[in-house]
């Protein structure tokens, strides 16, 4: 099995990078479908039909999950996901024939969840439909590009401090096998908080200090009364979002998917800190192939895809390539301030 998302049969994952700034978008496409859940964690959400995905409401199965920059701009690349499926047939089956045939109508069901990169480069040039329908034009059941591609690649990292102060986030994605089951995640990080190993608790990737060379420690700086200067107090001003597809080859419902979900939104708070601001929008979307072909528990589906979640927040920042100049801002990547002594968050000491 190829490492990550596509470790989960019945899945294929493309991007599609914008050459003329960094944006983009990442689809997962599930052609023989999936059953679907949602869980909205931050304030400042910009979502596609996950009101669909509520349990209590009648679809259960999705045929592609969008991931995209270019804040509320960037839903139009799913209109190009819906082109790209109807083309080749694959969604819901609606008993009305089309026009001028005897097929019946065929409707895509594609959610969508979008992150705010407006701040790098031209905000003119955001991800539409052709992005999208390129983006699965790319996709395929190989190892999905990791870093500044797709929906990662305008990210960045350690936003609360502003962006002058940030890192370059990105795409990252991990998948484990356990008793036969396949559990996978697959993430565009763009957070104001930072990056944080959960085994070390070291600051990976996030604010750095006023000089730019050594990473800050976003919440021991707040802890020490160094507030951000100039924060809306709705945090319009660090506008950023973390948007993840989990993933299993089990059978689950609906509503056991919606479960998965909100646990894997723990793997986002192991690993970024804070979470879920008034300026983040993080969204996780489960999915269920059935490829297996076996039951499987939610709760331990939900607790590897936290795990397997938070592995791939570590991925995309260490994966992540620096970018700057041509009228962009300056975010180093994880790399280059690796040598540098990275604070430790310690739960415990609350000095």
């Amino acid at each position: 099995m190829p490492p990550g998302l596509t470790a989960v049969a019945g899945l294929e994952v493309g991007h599609f990078t914008d050459s003329r700034r960094p944006t983009g978008c990442t689809v997962v496409i599930a052609r023989a479908g999936a059953v679907a859940g949602v869980d909205v964690r931050g304030a400042a959400p910009g979502t596609r039909e996950t009101e669909l995905l509520d349990p209590v409401n009648t679809i259960d199965r999705v045929h592609a999950v969008v991931l995209a920059g270019g804040s509320a701009f960037g839903l139009d690349a799913a209109g190009g996901v819906m082109r790209w499926l109807e083309e080749r047939r694959i969604g819901t089956i609606i008993g009305v024939p089309t026009e001028g045939t005897t097929l019946p109508v065929v409707v895509p069901i594609v959610p969508a969840a979008i992150l705010f990169d407006l701040g790098i480069g031209d905000a003119r040039i955001r991800p539409d439909a052709a992005a999208g329908y390129a983006a699965c034009e790319a996709a395929s059941s190989g190892a999905p590009a990791e870093g500044n591609v797709g929906a990662g690649a305008g990210a960045a990292v350690g936003k609360l401090f502003g962006l002058a102060r940030a890192m370059k986030g990105g795409v990252g994605t991990a998948s484990v096998e356990v008793g036969g089951l396949t559990v996978a995640a697959l993430v565009a990080v763009n957070a104001i908080g930072d990056v944080v190993d959960p085994r070390s608790g070291r600051v990976v990737a996030g604010a750095r200090s006023e000089d730019g060379k050594r990473l800050l420690d976003t919440m021991s700086a707040l802890r020490r009364g160094e507030l951000p200067a100039q924060l809306d107090p709705r945090g319009a001003s660090g506008a950023a979002t973390t948007i993840a597809v989990v993933a299993t080859d089990a059978v689950l419902s609906k509503a056991e998917a919606t479960k998965v979900a909100q646990m894997a939104h723990d793997g986002l708070a192991r690993s970024i800190n804070p979470v879920h601001t008034m300026g983040d929008g993080d969204v996780v979307f489960a999915l269920a192939t059935g490829a297996s072909g076996r039951a499987a528990s939610p709760t331990l589906v939900g607790a590897l895809a936290a795990d397997v979640l938070a592995e791939a927040v570590l991925r995309a920042v260490r994966a992540a390539t620096a970018i700057g100049g041509d009228g962009l801002p300056t975010l180093p990547c994880a790399a280059d301030l690796a040598n540098a002594d990275a604070p430790r968050q310690d739960p415990g000491d609350l000095s």
